[in-house]
């Protein structure tokens, strides 16, 4: 704020140079943290027409395969370890000692062989865990935008029947 000499009036000035500093400081901050967030090694992602989200448990024990075929696990008691095939069966088995209700998520690289994906799962079935997740990304259909919202199979694949018949 600043005061005129003689008058009584006070003239209010909003500086907004430290309304700058601190936004640039929050984008910045943002920015170097955001990578950061994601879990597990990053994988380029299957796309799939039908992708349901993780019900409840909490953040998932992450199991990531990389595209030259490398196992990575990311939970709780490991961070970004990457293991053998002989110890994948062990280790996920101490994350569910330390956390017994949390669902297991295994993201694999879309350029494995499905060898190795059949190889991973098989070893994650030995902890005789109930249900697996496999990651995948939402694939986005471009000929639905094209057909003026035609009617889509459901997931089950059967067609839908027209009425009457």
């Amino acid at each position: 704020m600043s005061m005129d000499v003689g008058s009584k009036s006070v003239r209010s000035d909003i500086n907004v140079t430290p309304l700058v500093d601190v936004v640039l400081v929050l984008l910045i901050i943002f920015m170097v943290i955001t990578p950061m967030l994601q879990r597990g090694k990053p994988v380029t992602l299957p796309e799939a027409r039908y992708v349901s989200t993780l019900g409840k448990g909490g953040d998932p024990i992450l199991l990531s395969v990389t595209r030259d075929g490398r196992v990575w696990l990311d939970g709780e008691v490991h961070s970004k370890q990457q293991l053998k095939d002989a110890e994948i069966a062990p280790e996920v088995q101490l994350e569910l000692q330390a956390r017994p209700t949390v669902p297991i998520m295994v993201k694999i690289d879309r350029d494995v062989d499905y060898k190795r994906v059949r190889e991973v799962v098989l070893e994650v079935s030995k902890t005789h865990v109930m249900g697996v997740s496999l990651a995948a990304s939402k694939l986005e259909d471009k000929s639905e935008a094209g057909q003026g919202g035609a009617a889509q199979p459901p997931p089950g694949g059967a067609s839908p029947t027209p009425e009457g018949k």
